[in-house]
This record gives C-alpha cells, structure tokens and sequence, in this order.
C-alpha cells in the first residue's frame, strides 16, 4: 500500500475516532443536564413537604392556645404537643446533604408530633363547648387539610426520588452520575403502624 493510501486510511480512522468522541461528549453534557434537572426537581419537591410540615406547625400554637380556653387541666397533652412541635422545627435538611439518617431523624420527629397531636384532638372530644367552638372547628379544618397537602408532597416527592434514583442507576448514565458525584436520594419510609387506617375524630 503506498503512502497516500495510508494516509487516507489514517485520517478517515482518525475522523472516526474524532466523531465517536464528539458524540460521548454530546451524550455526557446530555446526560448530566438530565440528572442535574431530576435533582433539581427532588430538592424542589422537598422544598414543599418541608412547607406543608411547616405550615402545620405554625397551626398548632393557635389550635394549643384555643385548646387551653377550655381546657387549661389538660397541661400534660398540651405540653406533649408543644414540645413535640418544638423538635420537629429544630430538624431541617438542606436537599444538597439529604440522605436515609437525616431523613429518618426527620421523620421521626415529625411523627412524634403527629402522634402527640392526635392524643390533642382525642382530648377534645370531652368538651363539647370546645368542639362546637368556630375558631377551634376552623383550625381542625385547616389541619385536616394540611394534612392531606403533606401527603400528597410527600407522594410527590417520592415519585421524584424514584426518577432521579432509576435515571442515575441505568447505564451508561451511572458512569456519569459517579463521574460527578451524584448520589441516590432517600426515600420516606412507611411510619409504623402505617398499615393500619388512622382513626379521625373531629
């Protein structure tokens, strides 16, 4: 084979390897932007689960305080859901550090404020003066719905989980989710006793 041929035979080689190259860096920048959007969209949704969390303690001075009105002898239970609503505001995530411990600590916080907040409202149903009370029914009302807003974040934000979490696990995608430090994002784990319906006395 004479030179022109081997140098033609080099170059188209050489234009192969160019374009094979030019197409992984296409598919990396693509890949990554896909990721960094699926973790932007879990750190979103966290976002609002923390906001309904929020916006349920904010709820509760005002439901504790119009509980007091009518009964003030019920000390033990308010000062359950005070201190209850007290540690779960202390606990925050920031969404770049979240991880299965501090989700679960959490969780766990906030489902010790659910639980003090149901012995709260089981106590009220001694006082028929207090549950015909207008501001006491609006709060209920207001937390019933919150309640049901923090259900549905905390579905959707685990349908983001699951989307980020299948999208950085699938090859080749994991090769540039490793390359760039990206990591699987833990999921809200069932409460105990979850499988059992609660009982709603308003």
């Amino acid at each position: 084979m004479n030179k022109k041929g081997c140098l033609i035979g080099l170059i188209g080689f050489l234009s192969v390897i160019i374009i094979i190259a030019i197409a992984c860096v296409i598919y990396g920048i693509n890949t990554n932007n896909k990721i960094v959007t699926a973790e932007e969209s879990v750190n979103s949704q966290w976002a609002k689960v923390e906001n309904q969390y929020q916006r349920r303690a904010d709820l509760i001075p005002n439901l504790v305080n119009t509980v007091k009105g009518y009964a003030s002898h019920e000390k033990e239970t308010l000062d359950a859901v005070i201190s209850a609503r007290a540690k779960a505001t202390q606990i925050t995530i920031d969404p770049a550090n979240l991880n299965e411990a501090s989700l679960l600590k959490y969780q766990k916080a906030q489902g010790e404020l659910s639980q003090a907040l149901g012995r709260l409202l089981a106590v009220t149903e001694n006082y028929p003066d207090l549950k015909a009370n207008q501001n006491f029914l609006e709060l209920q009302a207001q937390l019933e719905g919150t309640e049901n807003r923090i259900s549905t974040e905390r579905t959707r934000y685990t349908d983001s989980v699951k989307e980020y979490n299948t999208l950085i696990r699938k090859f080749p995608a994991s090769i540039i989710a490793s390359m760039n430090g990206f990591e699987k994002k833990p999921q809200f784990e069932a409460e105990t006793g979850a499988e059992r319906a609660p009982e709603v006395k308003f």
